[in-house]
């Protein structure tokens, strides 16, 4: 996300999902880095959000077997004006620390 609003929670909706569980569902967070919080106070990813949710929605992926996507939500509050905030699943690796 660009150009974001300090104190703006703003609700995400990743559908499409194919698992049946996620680890969200047992207290894992989502993986966010702030481009605005690395220069101010030297914190780099790190685990937030809130109203984490994994669920079954209304999707089929495959009419045959009756089965259906999964959606995961989630609520991020941004803490600064005008940053640049990156969302993912896990910590981000390169192929060198790999």
């Amino acid at each position: 996300m660009k150009n974001t609003t300090a104190g703006l929670p703003v609700k995400f909706n990743i559908l499409n999902y194919s698992k049946p569980d996620s680890m969200f569902n047992y207290g894992m967070k989502v993986s966010i880095y702030s481009e605005r919080k690395a220069e101010a106070q030297q914190v780099g990813w790190h685990r937030g959000c809130s109203d984490i949710k994994y669920f079954k929605n209304q999707v089929r992926k495959d009419l045959v077997h009756q089965k259906f996507y999964h959606t995961l939500t989630f609520t991020h509050e941004f803490e600064f004006d005008e940053d640049t905030v990156f969302f993912a699943y896990c910590y981000p690796y390169s192929y060198t620390d790999l």
